[in-house]
């Protein structure tokens, strides 16, 4: 590979992958339960507290506080919201720990919540839930969150790899475990290859690949790429969560597709079509208050009839509530708002369903440990526990949660590893080429080529899907892949070469398309986000199924394995007999 192409070797004990929820509460826990001396790495494709999902939180954190609320309450509309797929295990664990890890967010990390007038924290509806459970600071929370979190981080003794760019998990020569992880750090354009003792994967999702998305650009599913490539098994990759109330400002703005949050329709807000007709209540007797599936499936159905708005979503309406409360209660949306041309507090904002979260991920355990010895996924990342739908609310949950439990493991798993293991020289090599390979290439429009995936996958895979469908977007997604193999970037400087970093960007986007579109082939039924007109039925929930994938021999296979009801059946429930169905108060 020459000089140019070589590779600097770099050794810690734990590494951590991504710097939002999960990735800094796991530095945080790793430091607190590992022997003294074990050294620690943070490493992020971007800058600490600046980058991953986490950050743009608006709504909030679930969290079961009392007040008639309970955990087993918080557990049972996680499992139905999620249309009983998720690892029941896994989402016990996500609402039983939400109590602890919110307390830990106030008193040691120093985040400070929104409270009532008695000195409680005041916790607001959102759609899909029985009881008002989220937690959360104005319509700001995930800034909150993840600033208190970056000082503590910022001011521990953790090696931070900042804008290092992860290509590949190494595995041992035997295949039997993880030797470490391929970076490009992007400020030199160089390679560098940690070893490490045990590694978490945190680097968050970004379901970049439709044409109207929520996370930034950069977010753009690598993990989940790199898992894949190194032979894990996903799970639930069919499983795209829409938000139903995207910012739709015009293809001129970035703001586009950005999201205005869960709360507003909690609140009372009103979603209406072009006729000024308020629609969802024919889709669903919850109304504006069903969950992110339905609602968006609701706009889309509008959509299709042709009720839109001008650039052609609907319109989401507050004004009913009182513009000076509307602008006492979400501030932030209000100022998003404004910054695009539209009054939230007092008029009409255009809408239209925006991809915005991943249910889908890497196969693991309750305590984050994989099948490959030494990888841990928590966060976004990791499938399972909230099966076909997200609650609004349980995403930072999962992130905080799972980021601390991951911590906690890898910190007293590491105590009892033996020496460094060596890599596989032969997969090293080919990470290495693999990522050089369009450097070699005439260079292309890698840009058009990203918006024909994106328009691709929001035309066949998106929140409406059929068999032919899905059949014309596979078959879109190889033509784009093949383009792209053949599309070159400059090879000149490779510090911060951006479109070398956008091309590699759209390769994870394009092999985990695939993903998605195969097992949304595979369900042939109709489970909260993916929903298949052709067999909208949603199938027998005592045979409930969730798919798998995995690459063996440059093979994509999707596969079914059985759901394990390991703490409830369907028709069945935890809660006392004669508890009453919401605690659910008027919307103020």
């Amino acid at each position: 590979m020459g000089e140019r192409f070589s590779i600097e070797r770099h050794d810690t004990d734990i590494l951590i992958l991504g710097s939002g929820g999960a990735g800094l509460f796991a530095t945080l826990h790793a430091q607190a339960t590992a022997r003294p001396g074990t050294k620690i790495t943070l490493a992020v494709k971007g800058l600490i507290g600046k980058c991953g999902c986490t950050r743009m939180v608006q709504g909030g954190y679930n969290v079961a506080l009392g007040g008639g609320d309970s955990v087993e309450r918080h557990f049972m509309d996680t499992i139905q919201g999620g249309k009983w797929l998720p690892n029941q295990d896994m989402a016990w664990k996500l609402c039983e720990q939400a109590v602890v890890r919110i307390r830990e967010l106030e008193n040691e990390i120093g985040c400070f919540f929104d409270r009532n007038a008695d000195g409680t924290l005041h916790q607001k509806a959102f759609a899909g839930q029985t009881a008002d459970r989220t937690v959360h600071k104005g319509d700001l929370t995930g800034i909150e969150i993840i600033n208190r979190l970056m000082e503590q981080v910022l001011a521990r003794p953790v090696e931070k790899l900042q804008e290092h760019r992860a290509i590949g998990l190494i595995p041992t020569r035997d295949g039997s475990a993880l030797s470490g992880v391929l970076f490009i750090d992007m400020r030199s354009g160089r390679f560098r290859f940690v070893r490490a003792k045990a590694v978490l994967m945190a680097t968050g999702g970004g379901p970049t690949m439709y044409k109207y998305h929520t996370p930034s650009g950069d977010k753009t599913m690598d993990g989940l790429a790199m898992a894949l490539r190194a032979g894990l098994t996903l799970r639930d990759m069919e499983m795209v969560q829409f938000h139903p109330t995207g910012l739709l400002a015009g293809d001129h703005t970035r703001m586009t597709g950005t999201v205005l949050e869960e709360g507003l329709r909690g609140a009372g807000g009103q979603l209406l079509n072009s006729r000024d007709e308020r629609f969802m209540f024919d889709y669903d007797r919850l109304g504006e208050r069903a969950t992110r599936d339905v609602v968006s499936r609701g706009i889309y159905a509008e959509m299709r009839k042709n009720n839109t708005s001008k650039n052609g979503g609907v319109y989401i309406s507050m004004s009913h509530l009182g513009p000076d409360l509307v602008r006492s209660k979400f501030k932030g949306m209000v100022k998003r708002c404004a910054d695009s041309g539209f009054d939230l507090a007092a008029g009409k904002v255009e809408v239209v369903p925006t991809a915005h979260y991943f249910m889908g991920g890497v196969v693991v355990d309750p305590d984050t440990r994989t099948g490959l010895e030494g990888l841990y996924v928590a966060g976004e990342d990791a499938g399972g526990a909230h099966g076909s739908n997200r609650l609004g609310g349980n995403g930072v949950a999962n992130s905080t949660v799972y980021g601390g439990v991951a911590g906690d493991v890898m910190g007293l798993d590491v105590g009892s590893m033996g020496s460094h293991r060596d890599p596989d020289p032969a997969v090293l090599e080919a990470e290495v080429e693999r990522a050089i390979a369009p450097l070699s290439k005439r260079p292309g429009n890698v840009q058009a080529l990203r918006k024909q995936l994106q328009d691709v996958m929001w035309d066949h895979v998106g929140v409406m899907r059929t068999e032919a469908g899905l059949t014309r977007g596979l078959k879109g997604i190889a033509e784009v892949s093949a383009e792209l193999a053949e599309t070159g970037v400059p090879d000149g400087d490779l510090a911060f070469n951006l479109t070398w970093h956008d091309w590699l960007n759209l390769k994870s986007l394009c092999d985990i398309s695939e993903v998605i579109a195969m097992a949304g082939l595979e369900r042939e039924n109709s489970r909260g986000a993916h929903y298949r007109e052709d067999f909208p039925e949603t199938g027998d929930l005592e045979r409930s199924y969730f798919t798998t994938a995995r690459r063996e021999g440059g093979e994509l296979l999707v596969d079914r394995a059985p759901v394990e009801f390991t703490i409830v059946r369907p028709g069945q429930s935890i809660l006392p007999e004669g508890e009453p169905e919401t605690l659910l108060k008027a919307a103020e």
